[in-house]
């Protein structure tokens, strides 16, 4: 494995422990108060397009990095959903 490739999992595993951290807090609080849905919602958006546009689907760096983090990312958002539906 050359440094490119080492350099690749850097953000394989920032991108999804910063996802976990906010799914964590709304878990933990049950609420999404101060969460914008539409933020999230866009970095789903942007790793899947950029999953696609990487054209590197079976590199382990891009599954967790992009795909498994905008899933990540979309849990988010229904959490957020489900949240603001119960305060209302």
């Amino acid at each position: 494995m050359n440094l490119i490739e080492w350099i690749g999992y850097i953000p394989a595993v920032i991108f999804p422990a910063a996802t976990l951290m906010q799914l964590w807090h709304l878990l933990k609080t049950k609420t999404s108060e101060g969460v914008p849905a539409f933020t999230w919602l866009a970095f789903a958006i942007g790793n899947l397009s950029l999953y696609i546009y990487a054209e590197k689907y079976t590199e382990l760096q891009s599954i967790i990095g992009q795909l498994a983090t905008a899933a990540l990312q979309i849990y988010v958002v229904l959490l957020i959903i489900k949240y603001r539906k119960k305060s209302n």
